[in-house]
């Protein structure tokens, strides 16, 4: 017999005893668990305990359990898509990318088609007939069964089945096995774990938009979901997002094993080159729609950790310059509020990423005065004292004079609340993935900026994979608080994601991950970051432009970052 413990309160069970069982015995017949973590190991309700544990208990709304729950929710999509639809109507089903809390997913095939080939939106009648299906299976509470195969074995059922998106990702395999997953009759494989049964989706809907299908599921952090959480469109994002999908279709990497067949055929640097005039193309285009606009003197930066906003914000200074205008930097941190009162978050720790961390007044009246054509004092703030000082720093604008400012609360109407909205141009900036693993597998756009930071800490800081790791969580809370809400302010999005970083981040950050312990709690997060890292065959930083925004986070950059 062994002790399992959960919550503090402790229940015997005999050896081998499946997560499930202990799950049901602490949780009841009809619960919502859908994954555990035993003795600190994330462990699918599937396996089995033959130890002493203690162990915790994930239900559909848990943030450890979330990734889980979308996966097996679109897993149900595709089986429904499968079913409703002949392969001769629909040939596949593509999962794309995620916008707020669902993910877009197109399909494709002669009945997704107009009679010009063209790709309409989603009918009704379609949208009706999946949701029916998924309400059958869900209903039916049928099991998610995991098989271990020969990764050779994996491939020919991959081949089989016509899913050639997967046969290309396991050619550079150099595991032996491969775990796929089987649902009524219909295998696939999928990155990461399952719950046991579909029974546990309740809260979940499916909405047409554009020419695709968004599967919605609640919000993150949301207690009381309705069984058809709402979901707001967020079109500037969204067209972001479509955009760079099209600029991998244009180099004809379209996922993972692309991107493998193109560095195995040593086309990587080709490819770079291209990607790289992409962005360079893009920026241009920003800087002349603020060149156009005479009355734009004020360009406001902001985005998420790890963006690339400080190369980006040197890139666009020079592209300005291509226009006659004489971009001047200015940096958000240089006013920042006396240490003294700078306010404290729930745990009593100074919160520097709020907006009242920062003299807003003082920064509205050197603006306004600046724009007024005044010459200003401009403060700098001494980081180890928490005390700012004038240092004799001076600014006057002339006619064709711009400030270039970057700071995560730059889209912020508070922010600038005193300068005329007619003088202000925002930009939003996010490392926005646009590749991903497989058709059905997405890549999280937060696991791209996560391997940036850890790169760039272990470099510029000295800090673990791991402290990067355990303070992500709080880096999350504060750009959801503050910057996602006011994403869609901006007058233009840019993408930073290069296609090829993932590549290139790899070699840099598995050393990284390697370095943190078992006994460590970042362990798990470290190992899946690891198993996703496998996916890709490594590109040398070698060929990396030195203006690249890569070059922020491995090194090497021809600005000051």
């Amino acid at each position: 017999m062994i002790n399992i413990t959960v919550n503090g309160t402790t229940k015997e069970f005999e050896n081998n005893v499946k997560v499930l069982a202990i799950a049901e015995s602490f949780c009841g017949k009809n619960n919502d668990i859908v994954l555990a973590k035993v003795n600190g190991k994330l462990k699918e309700l599937w396996k089995t305990v033959n130890t002493d544990a203690e162990v915790e208990l994930y239900d559909a709304l848990a943030p450890e359990a979330r990734k889980t729950y979308e996966r097996a929710l679109l897993y149900v999509f595709i089986k429904a898509v499968h079913d409703c639809f002949t392969q001769d109507e629909i040939t596949s089903v593509s999962v794309e990318y995620s916008i707020g809390n669902a993910i877009y997913c197109e399909l494709h095939g002669p009945a997704a088609r107009d009679e010009n080939g063209g790709h309409p939106p989603v009918t009704v009648a379609t949208l009706n007939k999946i949701r029916a299906r998924m309400e059958e299976i869900i209903a039916a509470n049928l099991k998610f069964e995991k098989h271990t195969l020969t990764t050779e074995e994996a491939v020919k059922r991959f081949k089989a089945c016509n899913l050639t998106d997967k046969e290309r990702l396991f050619k550079y395999r150099r595991v032996s096995t491969t775990n796929v997953y089987e649902l009524d009759g219909y295998t696939d494989y999928f990155y990461g774990y399952m719950p046991s049964r579909t029974g546990i989706l309740k809260y979940y809907d499916i909405l047409g938009y554009d020419r695709g299908i968004m599967v919605v599921i609640p919000e993150s952090g949301d207690m009381n979901p309705p069984a058809k959480p709402t979901w707001e469109p967020r079109k500037m994002l969204f067209n972001e997002l479509h955009e760079s999908s099209e600029w991998g279709k244009l180099m004809g990497i379209r996922d993972v094993g692309d991107l493998n067949n193109t560095v195995a055929a040593g086309d990587i640097q080709d490819m770079i080159l291209v990607q790289e005039a992409l962005q360079e193309k893009r920026i241009g285009q920003i800087a002349e729609m603020i060149a156009k606009e005479k009355s734009k003197r004020v360009v406001l930066i902001a985005g998420p950790s790890s963006s690339g906003k400080t190369t980006f914000s040197h890139r666009l200074s020079i592209e300005l310059r291509t226009f006659g205008l004489h971009p001047h930097p200015l940096g958000m941190d240089d006013y920042f509020v006396e240490r003294e009162n700078t306010p404290k978050d729930e745990n009593g720790n100074y919160d520097f990423e709020c907006l009242e961390a920062l003299d807003i007044k003082l920064f509205n009246d050197n603006i306004n005065d600046l724009l007024a054509g005044k010459e200003v004092a401009m403060p700098t703030y001494n980081f180890k004292t928490g005390k700012r000082e004038y240092r004799g720093n001076t600014l006057k604008l002339g006619p064709e004079d711009i400030l270039v400012i970057e700071g995560i609360h730059g889209l912020d109407p508070k922010l600038s609340y005193q300068i005329p909205d007619e003088s202000k141009f925002k930009i939003y900036i996010s490392a926005l993935t646009q590749l991903n693993i497989d058709e059905h597998n997405r890549i999280p756009t937060t696991d791209g900026r996560l391997l940036r930071r850890m790169v760039r800490d272990a470099r510029t800081r000295g800090h673990s994979a791991a402290k990067t790791i355990k303070m992500w969580p709080s880096v999350r809370k504060g750009e959801e608080k503050y910057i996602f809400p006011f994403q869609e302010e901006a007058d233009v999005m840019f993408n930073s994601a290069l296609i090829y970083e993932l590549a290139v981040l790899k070699q840099y950050a598995e050393p990284l991950l390697f370095g943190i312990d078992k006994s460590e709690p970042e362990y798990v997060e470290a190992k899946r970051l690891l198993k996703f890292l496998d996916y890709f065959v490594g590109v040398p930083a070698d060929e990396i432009p030195n203006n690249s925004i890569c070059r922020e986070f491995v090194g090497g950059s021809y600005f000051p970052v």
